[in-house]
């Protein structure tokens, strides 16, 4: 399932959502200009290693904050930015601005501690938007589980645009980066995928969504 749009238009331009964006986009720009050796470097040095984490807290904590905006390529950043477009906007309406930007940062922190516990011991930097993406997911499903999004789906072989509950779709999305971790736990993945991140991010999303959520009147969906 590929998601196209939800159907909750927030009433307030995401400003804090496509500042996000932006700076993503703008990391991403500057790694195209790199040679292969000098972003080669680049990830190794501001991307987050597991095991460097563990044993050099002091001086590796930075990592956890600059590794969020770090892609590894078109795919990579293209789909997290476009998650994140989908489903930010609505978010950040719920909680405000400044406590939307602490929340997303917060479920990235969240989702590295779970994928550093993990995998301890390992030297590949984890970089990527997903982790604190995911913890916006978990949020969305306690938010607007009525909601309904539009989506790219597999009918025999043919793609058509389907409008899955919110719920469903977060539901199952859930499930399959929970299988694939179990998995890749066993020796059954190469890649590369920081699924426990993903977990990590959404259960934390779920759990304190309604801590940072502002104290007033909101439409029900």
């Amino acid at each position: 399932m590929i998601p196209l749009y939800d159907t909750i238009r927030p009433r307030r331009f995401p400003f804090i959502n496509w500042l996000l964006i932006l700076a993503n986009a703008a990391v991403f720009w500057y790694e195209l200009q790199l040679g292969e050796a000098a972003l080669r470097d680049f990830i190794f040095t501001w991307g987050l290693i597991p095991g460097e984490l563990m044993s050099n807290l002091q001086e590796e904590w930075l990592t956890v904050f600059t590794s969020m905006f770090l892609h590894g390529g078109w795919f990579h950043i293209i789909s997290n930015m476009w998650v994140l477009y989908i489903f930010g906007d609505n978010i950040e309406e719920r909680l405000g601005s400044t406590r939307y930007l602490l929340f997303y940062l917060l479920s990235g922190i969240a989702a590295a501690a779970l994928q550093v516990f993990i995998m301890q011991g390992n030297s590949v930097p984890m970089i990527g938007a997903s982790g604190a993406i995911a913890g916006v997911l978990g949020a969305y499903l306690i938010s607007f589980p009525g909601s309904r999004i539009a989506s790219l789906v597999p009918i025999f072989f043919i793609f058509t645009i389907v409008e899955i509950p919110a719920i469903i779709f977060l539901v199952f999305w859930f499930i399959s980066q929970l299988y694939s971790g179990l998995f890749a736990m066993q020796g059954g993945s190469s890649s590369g995928i920081a699924w426990w991140a993903h977990i990590g991010g959404f259960i934390f999303g779920l759990i304190m969504v309604s801590f940072f959520r502002r104290r007033t009147a909101y439409r029900s969906y």
